[in-house]
């Protein structure tokens, strides 16, 4: 079904990790070591990462770095004992689309993987489709190829990222309150959820900053509203 980039030193769970995955149909690439799986990457061209953080030689927080020098747009998933929230924050910050702390249930992990590749889907079946792209401000949003261009510059986005711009615009100048988010985008609203859009509303501030009439408004203990002047 999907080629995985998987990238975990412990043996016993790579093991049970990889091979559930393999059961799915998924085709599963696995290093232990972080400069070897750096190397590795290069070629494989991957659907999807899995990324442990504590690894020998170099750590996940870096392999996911350098992934996000060439490539905005494979989702990748942290899986991690890291359990505090700064940790997870940290992963969504330099690029992660998703974090999910040690001991996990693999049937949690591999309903995630489902969800993000449906999305992957469901942006593939709009590039078969005529869908305009989206004028505002300065911006152009191209949602079925995950890019916003200013001044004739093209950030590349990931999914996570195109899918929140395409709700804040589907919504523009309203109240939408982060609960509403969070099930839209993550199916589910909680605690660290919420501080999880919280970096990725950070995210696309950063995208929107060149251009001051486009904001994103927090309302205090509701939500979030773009305005776009």
């Amino acid at each position: 079904m999907a080629k995985l980039f998987y990238v975990e030193d412990d043996p016993n769970l790579s093991l049970v990790v990889k091979e559930t995955l393999e059961s799915a149909g998924h085709e599963v690439y696995h290093y232990s070591d972080g400069q070897e799986a750096i190397k590795a990457f290069k070629d494989l061209e991957p659907d999807l990462c899995l990324l442990d953080i504590m690894l020998p030689g170099t750590d996940g927080y870096t392999i996911a770095q350098t992934i996000r020098l060439t490539d905005k747009s494979i989702p990748i998933i942290f899986l991690s004992a890291k359990a505090q929230l700064e940790d997870k924050l940290h992963g969504l910050q330099i690029g992660g689309d998703d974090y999910i702390f040690k001991p996990f249930s693999v049937e949690e992990l591999l309903l995630k993987i489902k969800i993000f590749f449906k999305r992957k889907d469901a942006v593939s079946a709009d590039k078969d489709r005529t869908v305009n792209n989206i004028e505002f401000g300065k911006f152009t949003f191209d949602p079925r190829n995950q890019t916003l261009t200013s001044n004739g510059e093209v950030k590349n986005m990931t999914l996570r990222e195109t899918e929140l711009l395409q709700f804040f615009l589907n919504n523009k100048s309203q109240l939408v309150k982060r609960e509403e988010i969070l099930l839209a985008l993550w199916g589910q609203d909680d605690y660290f959820l919420g501080r999880s859009l919280d970096v990725f509303i950070s995210r696309l501030r950063k995208y929107l900053a060149d251009d001051e009439s486009v904001t994103i408004e927090t309302i205090p203990r509701v939500g979030f509203r773009l305005n776009i002047d």
